[in-house]
């Protein structure tokens, strides 16, 4: 890693955001022979967003523009060391499925409507599974599932890992400790000069705000309003659990969206609550003590144990330790990303994947890159800023 102790005078390229989403741009810059500068405010790159995220990706989308992008990640995730041309970091990519149960008649007619649109963009190797098949595969699942849809080659990831291997692979410069505070633009005002930072101006030809959260609030000091919210959610962290299956798949209680996979020795659960207010974007998220018995008590609409009987049991010992986290989602109206530039020239964003960030921010980063460079156009791009949003309810995973 090509770590610098004082700020450049001078950029190429500053990437704002040392997470996922800013590595991912970085080493897709380079690739397209910019140089860039990877500008994160903590004193370590991936401390943020990204080292709490479920650690996931799955080729199971509802619209073909993000399941498009999620492919061409997956690519990369399969054949990371290769790519990137570096094996320090490993990415562990265990591929074993994302499976969708549902109690409900309703649902039920939502998911096979669902995996006849995948099978139609070509996706046919998602299944469609009735509650007793469901079962059959997986004995854990609870004897209220009418049915399941399933993909086994969706999978687990390193996100540290990612974030590492992506920003090394790079050849980027990094410069932690540095936080960005605003921008100084050209005289008329409609073009970037420089990034101003805590360790003073660094003047650029281009800038990409991918700082997850607080991309809008740095945004607003160039006078751009991001169409983006923050959202708090939580992952619920069992180090140890030997009830868990190690080898099952992420598994999804559709109905409510709350969803454990393994990790560790043990599980990790996590659920946002689609009531969940937006909140102030903030780089210290205070967790909510609440949110561990909403997914463990057996009573709760959210339990895990709805779909899931072996979590009733974790819930009545009692006695696994377990540890709270939490994090901000970036949601925008549609909740798909926002990628492109603004309203200033050589200026660009890389946010708002309002969750999907670990699975859709690799090819977000091309895309980013494809546009600097000038081989996409931004009329062409689904993801622009100033596109129209359709008004969903927020996201639940």
């Amino acid at each position: 890693m090509r770590y610098r102790d004082d700020a450049p005078r001078t950029a190429d390229l500053v990437v704002i955001g040392g997470g996922v989403v800013g590595a991912a741009t970085a080493w897709h810059a380079a690739r397209a022979g910019f140089a860039p500068l990877i500008l994160e405010a903590r004193p370590a790159l991936c401390t943020l967003t990204t080292p709490v995220a479920a650690g996931a990706f799955r080729l199971q989308f509802d619209n073909l523009e993000e399941l498009t992008l999620v492919r061409e990640s997956a690519e990369l995730f399969l054949n990371f060391t290769e790519t990137t041309k570096q094996d320090r970091y490993d990415l562990a990519v265990r591929q074993q499925g994302y499976l969708w149960l549902t109690t409900e008649d309703a649902m039920a007619a939502r998911q096979r409507e669902l995996v006849g649109r995948l099978h139609a963009w070509g996706q046919s190797d998602v299944e469609l599974l009735s509650g007793d098949d469901a079962r059959a595969r997986f004995p854990f699942v609870s004897p209220e599932v009418v049915q399941a849809r399933f993909r086994a080659g969706d999978g687990f990831l390193d996100t540290k890992q990612l974030t590492f291997g992506l920003a090394e692979s790079s050849g980027a410069e990094v410069l932690t400790g540095c936080r960005a505070t605003g921008f100084t633009l050209s005289e008329g005002g409609d073009r970037l000069a420089a990034v101003e930072t805590t360790r003073g101006p660094i003047a650029c030809g281009a800038a990409v705000i991918a700082g997850g959260p607080l991309s809008g609030l740095l945004a607003t000091s160039a006078g751009l309003s991001l169409p983006i919210v923050a959202v708090r959610r939580h992952k619920l962290v069992f180090p140890a659990l030997p009830a868990v299956p190690p080898g099952a798949p992420m598994t999804i209680d559709e109905d409510t969206g709350a969803h454990w996979r393994p990790a560790l020795a043990g599980a990790w659960i996590l659920f946002t609550d689609p009531a969940t207010p937006p909140e102030d974007p903030t780089d210290a998220v205070t967790p909510d003590p609440a949110f561990a018995f909403q997914v463990l008590e057996p009573s709760g609409p959210a339990a895990v144990a709805r779909v899931v009987p072996f979590w009733r049991d974790v819930w009545e010992d009692g006695a696994a330790p377990w540890i709270l986290q939490a994090g901000q989602y970036t949601v925008t109206p549609d909740h798909r990303p926002l990628i492109g530039q603004t309203g200033i020239r050589g200026l660009y964003v890389n946010t708002g994947y309002s969750g999907h960030g670990i699975m859709l921010s690799p090819a977000g980063g091309r895309l980013l890159a494809d546009l600097l460079s000038g081989a996409s156009r931004e009329e062409d791009n689904p993801f622009a800023i100033d596109r129209e949003f359709a008004d969903l309810p927020p996201p639940t995973l």
